[in-house]
């Protein structure tokens, strides 16, 4: 044979991402001069060179020549061993190839990957989440999910707890997040937490080392049960029912006994002796002048009849009225609302409640007729209301208005932004007739 050639070493080790040489010494045992081409092959050779790639010598003479090996840092270079081969191809006799060989050792790296889907999640009392693990060492490994969170407020459970991953291989693996106690009312809590992918420790290994394991933050965002919006409505229903029951309805009852009062003294008015004597004495004399008494009769009874309706329609007996205006404005615009007075009544006012239930932003403006009773913003206040000992008369023909520039539409409770500002105006007072 012509050609030799031999590897300093046959066994080399090289981590993955580094860099390990050797030599190779080529010699040429011909009688003529020889040119070499020299190769790399097997599964090193994708990672591996020969420098020089070519050389010629004379007969009788040799040449060293390196073999680098740089295994890149990833899940496709396997740990372990992995054969190498060096073709010494002559240009001349290429039957006398010489392929030198030995055995690469690569080293294990470790390096996983975690990831948690979404980052943050809200519920009631409690939340799932997605975590996503993928080995991007070059050796098999199993690996332990684990969570935490300061407090212990929160139970976190994994579905499973662990995997064993291959090199490149990924995995999802479900999450539950749950607290130990519900909401019911107030603001939500925010419950941060950290989970951790971690390759398993046997028992009696050291510890994992770095690159090991992932750290992932995450958070819990537990909403109350009874959302804010609600208890403020209740609230509202409930000085509603308190007004009711506080002013309305005894105004109600007592306007109702003075009505059945008035009428029962109507009926059998005081001094009922004097009325029947009197009585007698129309009688007697309607008796007396059957012609012409007949016409003063008649006289004498309509002038009755006329007392009789100005004592029915007097002004001494308010009724107690409740109204509601309801003012509903597109964005950017501005609208109005009104209760008319009655031709013939005086309105006096003595309450109003005023609800912004969707929490619109914008400027309310109240009139009593010509007078400006009150002029507010709509985002300062959810439900208002005003209250007058003495009522403010509001006469015959004129309005109760309520006016509303909408700048923003608030979010009502269905979670979705309105279109447009909506107002609810309601007053309450007394109505009577005007005194002539």
């Amino acid at each position: 044979m012509t050609t030799s050639a031999e590897l300093e070493t046959t066994t080399l080790t090289v981590s993955p991402g580094a860099e390990a040489t050797t030599t190779l010494t080529v010699r040429n045992d011909g009688d003529i001069v020889e040119a070499y081409t020299l190769e790399v092959v097997g599964d090193c050779a994708a990672w591996s060179t020969v420098e020089p790639a070519r050389v010629s010598l004379y007969p009788g003479t040799s040449e060293v020549v390196t073999v680098r090996l740089a295994p890149p840092r990833s899940h496709e270079v396997r740990a372990g061993e992995i054969p190498l081969g060096v073709r010494v191809l002559p240009a001349e006799r290429p039957e006398s190839v010489a392929v030198p060989e030995a055995t690469v050792v690569v080293e294990p790296f470790h390096e996983l990957r975690a990831d948690l889907d979404p980052r943050r999640r809200s519920g009631w009392l409690g939340a799932r989440f997605r975590t996503a693990v993928q080995n991007r060492g070059n050796t098999a490994v199993d690996v332990a999910l684990t969570g935490r969170q300061e407090g212990e407020e929160l139970k976190l459970a994994f579905t499973p707890a662990e995997r064993r991953l291959e090199p490149g291989e990924s995995a999802e693996v479900g999450l539950r997040v749950r607290t130990r106690k519900l909401i019911w009312f107030g603001k939500p809590v925010a419950w941060p937490f950290e989970i951790e992918a971690a390759e398993a420790v046997q028992d009696g290994a050291a510890e994992a080392e770095p690159g090991r394991s992932e750290k992932v933050p995450g958070e819990f965002s537990q909403i109350p049960v009874l959302p804010r919006w609600l208890l403020i409505v209740l609230a509202a229903l409930l000085a509603l029912l308190l007004a009711w029951f506080a002013l309305v309805r005894p105004a109600i009852k007592s306007s109702a006994e003075q009505a059945v009062a008035k009428a029962a003294q109507e009926k059998t008015p005081p001094g009922g002796k004097q009325d029947s004597a009197a009585g007698g004495t129309g009688d007697q004399g309607n008796g007396q002048n059957k012609g012409d008494g007949k016409g003063q009769g008649n006289s004498s009874g309509g002038s009755g009849g006329s007392g009789g309706s100005g004592s029915g329609g007097g002004s001494g007996n308010p009724e107690q009225i409740s109204a509601t205006i309801d003012v509903q404005t597109k964005a950017g615009g501005e609208n109005k609302g009104t209760y008319p007075v009655a031709p013939g009544k005086v309105f006096g006012v003595t309450d109003i409640v005023v609800a912004n239930f969707q929490g619109d932003e914008g400027v309310l403006t109240i009139y009593f007729g010509d007078r400006k009773i009150t002029t507010i913003a709509l985002e300062t206040f959810r439900n208002q209301d005003y209250h007058w000992v003495t009522p403010i008369e509001i006469q015959e023909n004129e309005k109760v208005t309520a006016s509303v520039t909408c700048a923003k539409p608030g979010t009502p409770a269905t979670g979705t932004q309105a279109s447009g500002c909506h107002q609810v105006l309601n007053v309450s007072g007394e109505l009577k007739d005007v005194a002539r």
